[in-house]
């Protein structure tokens, strides 16, 4: 089951960081449900970001269309305020209205599981900027016209539940940092957004199947499943449309104030709402992870997909 029903006709979101992976996915779902949908990145056609990955904004936009949506693609800067600033003015110029803000950017440089002492100290900061300051950013310029429409929903992409990593270190110390805070951001915004009749939440995809993961294990998504056989836990990973699907069901869920302030994760909202990843299952990685993979058990997906 994907969303097929249209029940985001006439809405209109706003999908900052939708270049690629989880963004991608979710622009392109919310446009399945007949949703027009601003896809934002600093990588167009004739321009990339200091990632220097090939996909682009347009293709994201073109996808949106394919999909029974109306993809608008626009070069942003999410760290530069003049540039989201005029980016809602354009949004209010041509829609006069804003119903689903998603702030997914990211495109950060990693250094993995490096302590503080040992990282790249510019790299780092680099890293919180891009993945804290661009949300707060958007947040700020966005949300104005977001209130407007009773109903709004704010959507941060993060990456682990609460629950998951406050007891967990994620990878390195900026890392965690910045997925910390994103959560938190939910939780603050849910606050603020609940006397105006609107919604904020944080959700995580599990193993998300990227264009960036899918290059590194050698696959592609139609052939996704040979890497198993070199990472055998690559069994419980997730299409970018399955996320996508959270979103748009979240989007479309008159009742969706039931969740502010939670942080979800696809697997969780698959249960829910009834959606499937592409192939039909619904892969539930977060409770994967912890009931096999950190258990150190064999890998084994029976049950959860």
């Amino acid at each position: 089951m994907g969303t097929s029903a249209r029940n985001l006709a006439g809405k209109v979101a706003l999908v900052a960081g939708g270049t690629r992976g989880a963004g991608r996915g979710i622009a392109t779902q919310l446009g399945a449900a007949g949703a027009t949908v601003y896809v934002t990145g600093r990588t167009s056609g004739s321009e990339r970001s200091e990632m220097d990955r090939p996909e682009t904004i347009e293709e994201t936009a073109a996808l949106v269309d394919e999909a029974g949506g109306r993809g608008i693609a626009v070069q942003v800067d999410h760290l530069v305020p003049s540039q989201v600033s005029a980016l809602v003015a354009r949004i209010r110029s041509e829609q006069g209205a804003l119903h689903v803000l998603v702030n997914d950017i990211w495109g950060a440089e990693i250094e993995w599981g490096r302590p503080v002492w040992e990282s790249t100290l510019d790299i780092g900061l680099h890293t919180l900027r891009l993945a804290v300051d661009t949300h707060a950013i958007t947040s700020h310029f966005a949300i104005p016209l977001l209130l407007e429409t009773p109903g709004g929903l704010v959507v941060e992409m993060t990456d682990g539940t609460d629950e998951y990593n406050a007891g967990h270190y994620r990878v390195s110390f900026f890392y965690d940092l910045a997925k910390a805070s994103v959560n938190r951001m939910a939780f603050a915004l849910a606050h603020e957004l609940e006397p105006h009749g609107a919604t904020a939440v944080a959700l995580t995809p599990g193993w998300l199947r990227s264009e960036a993961m899918l290059q590194a294990h050698g696959v592609t998504e139609a052939n996704w499943r040979d890497a198993v056989a070199r990472s055998p836990h690559f069994a419980v990973s997730e299409s970018p449309a399955y996320v996508g699907r959270a979103v748009a069901a979240l989007a479309g869920d008159p009742e969706v104030a039931r969740w502010n302030g939670r942080t979800l994760s696809s697997g969780q909202l698959a249960r829910v709402y009834g959606f499937t990843d592409v192939d039909g299952s619904r892969p539930d990685a977060w409770r994967y992870l912890v009931e096999v993979q950190d258990a150190g058990l064999p890998a084994d997906v029976t049950g959860y997909r």
